[in-house]
């Protein structure tokens, strides 16, 4: 019988290195602040689907806006509380400034004050998708390799994330 393996879907190199005991509250201007590594990050979903386009998958995910590193994910649909699970695992990274896209569970979620719309500041994680689709086919809009389940699905993109974002030797 064949072992699944543990997936993650939070980055725990990055985490490590923001242990509670260290986390001290400085006062910072906000140009100063996005250089601040881990403070500011850039949120999206991306569309694919499982078996047809009437079944859609989103895989919602995070990237520090610094260095571009995957900090979570999440899969499910495009509703609120799949967003609320994403945000639950970014609460220990401590993020004081998100940049999304203008869609509506950012805004009803994310408070004015620490979120950022538009594009300008959403570029690296659109690329981030752009490798993706061009990495893994069964995330091109168009192609004869799509999953027949959301478990494999979820498990193929998830595996790859875990081993070429957060570094695990799976």
């Amino acid at each position: 019988k064949k072992k699944a393996p543990a997936l993650q879907q939070v980055n725990q190199t990055v985490l490590k290195h923001l242990p509670p005991e260290h986390v001290e509250v400085e006062i910072w201007r906000v140009d100063e602040l996005e250089v601040r590594r881990g403070l500011s990050s850039e949120l999206d979903e991306m569309w694919s689907y499982v078996r047809s386009k009437a079944n859609p998958r989103w895989l919602w995910h995070t990237i520090d806006h610094h260095t571009g590193k995957v900090l979570a994910y999440v899969f499910g649909r495009r509703k609120d509380t799949v967003f609320l699970e994403l945000k639950a695992l970014l609460e220990p990274f401590g993020i004081t400034r998100y940049f999304t896209d203008g869609w509506g569970a950012y805004e009803r979620h994310v408070e004015a004050e620490q979120h950022t719309v538009g594009k300008a500041n959403t570029q690296k994680i659109e690329s981030k998708h752009i490798n993706l689709r061009t990495r893994i086919k069964r995330l091109v809009r168009r192609t004869i390799c799509f999953s027949k389940t959301e478990h494999m699905h979820d498990l193929v993109i998830g595996l790859f994330i875990n081993r070429y974002e957060f570094g695990r030797p799976i």
